[in-house]
């Protein structure tokens, strides 16, 4: 009845809700993309697709179908990867997703390795909060994700990283009345901003240091990592900071990073992946080259 072509035009055709762009990334012509889509309507006896001059969207029943079709297209390509499992690692197309406190500072160096070493590999990257990306791998629209533990989807596996030490970022002009190494218990009366709702930093945050004040949260909510810097660097208060992104937000200025007491808190970062795919080497050698570029940048330099 159906076809794996046809879930593969209507996966493009639900991923960019425009026929044009569909039929383009497939290759082929709009009015064979369209032949198919309606086909497919006229097998499940309902429309999918609200056609509209802009492009379409999809419709009740198109949304039910999707999350069907991308978990079958998942399964497929994942019997097409063990099927692959003794070839060349890391060639054609690889789906990654990194959480957003993290993206900014490892993608840099990442991507620029996996280019020198890997040219037939294609990379795409989608950067957001865990919750979003795991739903995403599972759907079968990333191949595998970087993020902290805990991992709390069935059907995943995962291989640790490493664990990522967290510093207090506050403001320079601040940083000699905070007695370092810092003690949480002694940060009662700094105010603590965070990253909005969804990310996990923030949970991580609010664990070690449990500092903050309701108002605080609802007023100086901040969408990323490097906005939330910027307030800690106009004096708005202090946050919880990942080594990662020590480097690169100290460039910037206005910023001390104080280590914690040991045992210093830390989040064990992890590359996950569902237990279906046949990748297994590839995620082993791709988590080596993540480490080298995460952990090595971190380490002391000597002298």
């Amino acid at each position: 009845m159906f076809t794996f072509r046809q879930f593969r035009y209507f996966e493009a055709l639900a991923e960019t809700l425009h026929f044009g762009r569909a039929a383009k990334r497939l290759n082929i012509s709009q009015p064979a993309l369209s032949a198919q889509i309606a086909q497919m309507e006229a097998d499940f006896g309902a429309t999918l697709f609200e056609r509209r001059p802009s492009g379409v969207s999809l419709t009740p029943e198109g949304d039910t179908v999707a999350r069907r079709v991308r978990r079958i297209l998942a399964e497929v390509r994942d019997l097409e990867a063990l099927a692959r499992a003794g070839d060349e690692l890391l060639v054609g197309q690889l789906r990654l997703g990194i959480i957003a406190s993290l993206a900014p500072y490892l993608l840099p160096g990442l991507l620029a390795e996996l280019t020198r070493s890997f040219p037939r590999l294609a990379v795409g990257v989608r950067e957001n909060v865990t919750a979003q990306l795991a739903d995403e791998l599972s759907r079968g629209e990333l191949d595998c994700m970087v993020q902290a533990l805990p991992v709390e989807r069935k059907g995943v596996e995962t291989i640790r990283l490493g664990d990522e030490p967290f510093l207090l970022a506050v403001p320079e002009t601040a940083a000699a009345r905070i007695p370092s190494p810092v003690s949480p218990d002694a940060l009662g009366g700094e105010r603590l901003i965070l990253l909005e709702e969804g990310h996990c930093l923030r949970d991580q945050a609010l664990d070690v240091c449990r500092i903050a004040e309701a108002r605080d949260l609802a007023s100086l909510g901040a969408t990323s990592l490097n906005t939330l810097m910027r307030m800690v660097a106009g004096g708005l208060g202090v946050t919880l900071a990942p080594a990662s992104a020590v480097e690169a937000e100290g460039r910037a200025g206005g910023i001390a990073f104080l280590p914690f007491r040991e045992p210093a808190p830390s989040r064990t970062l992890v590359l996950a992946y569902r237990s279906s795919s046949g990748r297994r080497s590839d995620f082993e050698r791709l988590a080596e080259i993540i480490r080298a570029c995460l952990f090595e940048a971190q380490a002391p330099k000597p002298g």
